[in-house]
C-alpha cells in the first residue's frame, strides 16, 4: 500500500491512508480517507458513518458540537453506499471497527447514492445468487465477495511464478479458430467475414505446435468457451484455464508438476492472504504430496461397490464420482482412463492400447484438471483422429507440424476457476467469476 501526502485547500499536509492502515502511531494526526458509506447511526446530536474502503472498514463519529456546521449537515443527508472523503483526526476507540474512530474536519460527499439499494451491501438483507449477479457492481462491494477475488489474484500471481521457476515461457493462443480442439459441437460459432469460424474450447493444438517450434515448456492463462448446456453449480460457458505443455516428458512428470503447484499455490495463499482468509472464515490447509493415484478401474469399481455402476469405457457420472469422493474427500488423480475416453491426441499405452497415459485431478468430487502424454507420432495420431470419426483436413496445420520433428510431449489444463471454488468452499462456481457466462447469463 502507499501513503499519499496532499495539501487540502490550506490546511496542513494530510496523508492519505486505507482504513488497515490506521494504527496507534497516527493517534492525534490528521488523516485523508477515500471510501463508501457502509452504515449510519443517527442518534440526533451524533453521528456514526462506517466509511467501507477496499481494506476494511473505520468509523467516522461526527458529534454536532464539535465539528464544523457545514460538516454535520452533510453527514445527516448522506445516503448508505455514497462516495466520500474524509479528512479528520484519528483517535482511539476500543468499541469501534478496528479500535479507532475518525473526527471529521471535512467531509465531502464525491457522489451521492440514489436509494433504495438493489442490494444490501450490509447484508442484513440476504440476497440470492442471481439478484447479487445482476447487481454485481454492488456486490463485489462486500468485503466478503472482495476477498475472493482478492484471493484470485493471488492464486493466479503464484501459478505465474511457480511456472516462470520451473522453465515455462508464457503464451498466448488465439482464441478465434478455424477447427475444433476435440472434435463434438460443444462449439461456439461465430462469424468471420466470409467464413465460419469458432471460439476455443482450448489452446491445446497451438500448445503442441509449439512444441515443434521448440519452445519446449509453454503456459498459458486465458479464457475457454465450451457450449455445453449445463446448468450446474461447477460448468461454466466462459471459464479460465490455466494450460501447460512440455516437451522431452510423459504423463508422470506432468503430474508431478501440477501437484507442486497445486500445494505451492496453498502455501502463497496461506501467506500473503491471511486476511482474506479470515474474512472467508476459512482455514487452508496446504495439501500434502505426492497426491494418491486412483486407476481409472479401481474408481470404477469403488461406484460399483457403492451402488453406481458405469459401463467400462464411459466417463465417470457426478453421482458416482460423489460416492468416491466419499473414500477420497482430499485431492487425487484418476488415471490410466480408456483410450475412447479421452481426446484423440492422449497417448495410449503400447502394451494395452486400450488404455491411454491420462489422467484427471480431482478435489472431491469436482475434476478440477485433466492432462495426459501427447501423441507425438504422425501415423499414430493420423490414426487416431480417423479413429474417432473426424477429417484429418480439418487440422491441416496441426498435423503437419509433427512430420517435421515433433519431440514426445506432455500437458495439462487446470480449471482456475474450479481451483478457487475447491480452495474455498464455494458453492457455486460463479461466486468466484466477476461476470459469469452460462447458458442463461450474458449480462451483466
Amino acid at each position: 500500500m502507499r501513503n499519499k501526502k496532499d495539501k487540502d485547500d490550506g490546511m496542513l499536509e494530510v496523508i492519505r491512508k486505507y482504513t488497515a492502515e490506521i494504527g496507534d502511531s497516527d493517534i492525534g494526526k490528521t488523516v485523508k480517507l477515500y471510501g463508501w458509506v457502509h452504515e449510519i447511526r443517527d442518534h440526533g446530536g451524533i453521528v456514526f458513518v462506517i466509511l467501507r474502503d477496499r481494506e476494511g472498514f473505520i468509523q467516522v463519529t461526527v458529534p454536532r458540537k464539535k465539528v464544523d456546521t457545514d460538516v454535520f449537515k452533510t453527514v445527516k443527508k448522506v445516503h448508505r453506499e455514497s462516495v466520500i472523503e474524509v479528512i479528520g483526526t484519528v483517535k482511539a476507540e476500543p468499541k469501534a471497527p478496528g479500535g479507532y474512530e475518525i473526527v471529521p474536519q471535512k467531509f465531502v460527499i464525491l457522489n451521492e447514492a440514489d436509494a433504495p439499494l438493489p442490494l444490501d451491501v450490509a447484508e442484513k438483507v440476504p440476497a440470492e445468487l442471481d439478484t447479487r449477479l445482476d447487481h454485481r457492481y454492488l456486490d463485489l462491494r462486500k468485503p466478503k465477495i472482495q476477498a475472493i477475488f482478492r484471493i484470485r489474484h493471488c492464486v493466479l500471481k503464484s501459478v505465474r511464478e511457480f511456472l516462470c521457476e520451473e522453465g515455462f515461457i508464457e503464451v498466448n493462443t488465439p482464441k478465434i479458430v478455424s477447427t475444433a480442439t476435440e472434435g463434438g459441437t460443444e462449439l461456439f460459432p461465430i462469424s468471420y467475414f466470409e467464413k465460419e469460424a469458432f471460439l476455443n474450447q482450448s489452446p491445446q493444438l497451438y500448445k503442441q505446435v509449439l512444441m515443434a517450434a521448440g519452445l519446449e515448456r509453454v503456459f498459458e492463462i486465458g479464457p475457454i468457451f465450451r457450449a455445453e448446456e449445463h446448468n450446474t453449480v461447477r460448468h461454466l460457458n466462459e471459464a479460465v484455464s490455466i494450460d501447460i505443455e512440455a516437451s522431452f516428458i510423459d504423463h508422470e512428470g506432468v503430474m508431478n508438476i501440477l501437484e507442486r503447484l497445486i500445494k505451492r499455490v496453498y502455501e502463497d495463499v496461506s501467506e500473503s492472504c491471511s486476511r482474506y482468509l479470515k474474512w472467508l472464515g476459512i482455514e487452508l490447509e496446504t495439501p500434502k504430496i505426492p497426491f494418491k493415484r486412483l486407476s481409472y478401474d479401481e474408481a470404477l469399481n469403488i461406484a460399483e461397490r457403492k451402488g453406481e455402476s458405469i459401463p467400462w469405457g464411459e466417463d465417470i457420472s457426478t453421482p458416482a464420482l460423489k460416492l468416491i469422493s466419499e473414500d477420497m474427500p482430499e485431492f487425487y488423480f484418476i488415471v490410466d482412463w480408456p483410450t475412447k475416453s479421452k481426446p484423440f491426441y492422449a497417448m495410449p499405452y503400447k502394451d494395452k492400447p486400450e488404455i491411454c497415459k491420462s489422467f484427471d485431478l480431482m478435489k472431491g468430487y469436482i475434476e478440477l484438471a485433466s492432462g495426459a502424454q501427447r501423441i507425438h507420432v504422425y501415423n499414430l495420431l493420423v490414426k487416431r483422429i480417423e479413429e474417432c470419426g473426424m477429417s484429418i483436413d480439418s487440422f491441416g496445420f496441426y498435423i503437419e507440424s509433427f512430420r517435421y520433428g515433433m519431440p514426445p510431449h506432455a500437458g495439462w489444463g487446470l480449471g482456475a476457476d474450479r481451483l478457487l471454488m475447491a480452495m474455498l468452499n464455494l458453492k457455486n462456481i460463479r461466486e468466484g467469476v466477476l461476470f459469469p457466462r452460462d447458458r442463461n447469463r450474458l449480462v451483466p
